[in-house]
């Protein structure tokens, strides 16, 4: 029987590729994206691949938007066995020119589009007793990285709205699972300088690591493991007066920091 699966943001980078790698194993592949032209693409790329798709054009930031998405789903598929909630945007701002609609329009699709998606599928998971919920966090979201505010507060809130509702769904059957890459190439990396991007990883290669890791059953998927392990072992838990430090020395150099994953 084939798995269905959703994977929000699928018009390029990780979405597309987490698409087209799946249909090869064989899943259904729902996917969904804002612009028509990229959409029709790839859904041609999953049915190339040997799988089935389902184009859905809308953002995951309205939350009618995704109740119909869904219900189209129900109605096709009759539900999910896999959701990946991948869709997001990165951006950057310099709080001495703070603007809160920066705040607002990263936190619309980074935490409330993985927000109405979840609202959406969790109820059949759990009815059902089986079913796995993957959104896309980052490891920018362990510190408040220079200039880039919103998009780390963003994926903080991810990872945070992700733990809790792995708690909460404990003996359900449901899994919830956190995934937090470090660079893979894709759009938000290709207007990076590469030098400020350590451990960068091949597009296919992050997919596979994602795919793996939450077939592996892993509640939270890291990788490169040498990023990750600097970024949570070392950058998380130096001390603040350390840290402001770093982060001042590397906003003198003028040099902006790389777009976070």
């Amino acid at each position: 029987m084939n798995r269905r699966v959703l994977v929000t943001g699928a018009t390029s980078g990780l979405g597309k590729e987490l698409a087209v790698q799946l249909a090869r194993r064989g899943w259904k592949v729902a996917l969904t994206g804002r612009r028509q032209a990229q959409l029709d693409e790839a859904a041609a790329a999953v049915k190339a691949a040997g799988g089935t798709a389902l184009a859905l054009l809308g953002t995951t930031s309205d939350a009618a938007v995704v109740k119909d998405h869904y219900a189209r789903i129900r109605k096709e598929w009759g539900g999910l066995d896999w959701a990946i909630l991948n869709a997001g945007v990165g951006g950057r701002m310099d709080a001495k020119a703070f603007e809160a609609k920066s705040v607002v329009d990263t936190f619309e699709i980074n935490v409330f589009g993985v927000a109405y998606w979840m609202e959406a599928v969790l109820p059949d998971m759990v009815a059902a007793g089986s079913g796995t919920v993957a959104a896309v966090s980052s490891l920018a979201g362990y510190r408040g990285f220079p200039a880039t505010g919103p998009y780390s507060a963003s994926k903080a809130a991810v990872s945070t709205l992700l733990e809790s509702a792995r708690v909460d769904l404990l003996g359900t059957g449901v899994r919830v699972v956190t995934l937090c890459p470090g660079f893979v190439k894709s759009e938000l990396t290709d207007r990076n300088d590469a030098k400020q991007m350590p451990f960068l990883l091949e597009t296919e290669d992050g997919v596979r690591r994602i795919i793996e890791g939450v077939e592996a059953g892993r509640r939270v998927v890291h990788f490169p493991w040498q990023l990750s392990l600097f970024v949570i072992y070392v950058l998380h838990n130096l001390p603040g007066w350390f840290y402001d430090r770093i982060s001042a020395r590397l906003r003198r150099s003028k040099r902006p920091p790389a777009q976070q994953p």
